[in-house]
């Protein structure tokens, strides 16, 4: 028994594993949402697309943009989206956003064992006006006024603290996402080759490509 732990200290140097990288992005502003997220799939030292789509939209007022594998991505995305199918023919209106993350929030916490390895800004438009909420792999829902999930997110956030301001326009905040962005590009590997955006308003969603 002590030899094979101390085969296993020789040798059980930490394992790191390849997770996906992103930069995506949520920001609230005083007629909408920004939800954007680069478009490069990568894994480990391989590019392996760069159209790949990280934004989807949920409802025609509420879009979701992830950072992860994307296979996880879409299949979380399509089962909110069914449930907020279900939640308008029930209750014969559209989905709040903030219930649309609570669904997603359970659909993660009922996989943590076997997690969906994603993290996810959920946004948009409601009644109670504009919001974004921010979900990691294990269902955690925190709103906020901006955030960035993703491997390039802590380069991201720093020129989102930096330039955000309250009641910002739709305009004002996408040039400060797509800053956001390029600047995570320019130093994380994992992420590059062009930006999704998502913005949404209470005309609806509008969906927008843009290269560096």
């Amino acid at each position: 028994m002590e030899t094979e732990e101390q085969d296993l200290n020789e040798q059980g140097q930490p394992q790191h594993f390849w997770i996906p990288g992103a930069t995506t992005l949520g920001v609230v502003c005083s007629d909408g949402v920004i939800l954007a997220s680069e478009k490069r799939v990568s894994y480990g030292y391989m590019v392996m697309s760069r159209v790949g789509k990280k934004v989807f939209t949920i409802t025609d007022r509420i879009g979701a943009a992830c950072a992860g594998m994307v296979s996880d991505m879409q299949i979380l995305v399509r089962e909110v989206e069914a449930y907020a199918n279900l939640f308008r023919l029930d209750a014969g209106r559209p989905i709040p956003v903030k219930s649309a993350a609570k669904v997603m929030s359970n659909l993660l916490f009922s996989r943590r064992l076997f997690p969906y390895i994603t993290q996810t800004i959920v946004g948009g438009m409601d009644d109670e006006g504009a919001s974004i909420y921010v979900l990691d792999v294990l269902g955690s829902v925190i709103p906020d006024k901006f955030a960035a999930v993703g491997s390039g997110a802590e380069i991201a956030v720093g020129v989102l603290e930096e330039g955000y301001k309250e009641n910002m326009t739709v305009k004002e905040a996408k040039e400060l996402v797509f800053r956001a962005v390029k600047s995570a590009v320019s130093r994380d590997i994992m992420s590059g080759d062009g930006v999704d955006f998502l913005t949404i308003t209470k005309d609806g969603i509008q969906e927008e490509s843009r290269k560096f």
